[in-house]
């Protein structure tokens, strides 16, 4: 059974030397946090979002290419997904991401003191953004949430080390 159906309503993005032609989707089951007629985001072709579980892509949110979303992962705001991207399980790539390869996102959990998942992404400024319970910011701010919230604590020392796993796996050079 498919999740979501194409609105017909388009836009197009261009890349380098490709464009592509983006389709709002549009919710025709309830599932996870989505309700029946709720309009998501923009992908190019169904094998950008996969109609299993609870994946969406809200906002205005752009899924294209060989991109993947998937499990119960969530892509939205202004964030743009493509190339060879997979956005899978609970992992939230938001804001002003751009993540065009598997190597610009790193999920991590259950950690902390939520015993949640964290998420870590490449960004538009070519920079790494956190997405942990309700934050959502730069990995300095995120750092010194954690030091104000935790100070030196076990969940501190956890969240540090997730911090350079991230900056240790997620891609930051400039494109080619």
């Amino acid at each position: 059974m498919k999740k979501y159906e194409f609105t017909g309503e388009t836009k197009r993005v261009e890349l380098w030397n490709r464009t592509a032609t983006l389709h709002r989707i549009k919710a025709t089951v309830e599932f996870g946090f989505v309700k029946v007629g709720e309009l998501g985001g923009w992908i190019e072709k169904e094998e950008n979002l996969s109609h299993e579980g609870k994946a969406w892509v809200c906002g205005d949110a752009k899924v294209w290419g060989n991109a993947k979303v998937c499990g119960d992962a969530k892509v939205w705001g202004n964030a743009k997904v493509w190339g060879n991207a997979k956005v899978c399980g609970d992992a939230e790539v938001c804001g002003d991401a751009e993540v065009f390869l598997a190597s610009h996102v790193l999920v991590m959990g259950s950690v902390g003191s939520r015993n949640d998942f964290t998420t870590f992404f490449r960004d538009k400024d070519n920079e790494i953004t956190v997405k942990c319970g309700c934050f959502l910011g730069k990995i300095d701010k995120f750092l010194e949430k954690v030091t104000q919230t935790h100070g030196n604590n076990k969940y501190a020392l956890v969240y540090r080390a997730a911090v350079e796993v991230a900056k240790l796996q997620i891609e930051l050079t400039e494109r080619k």
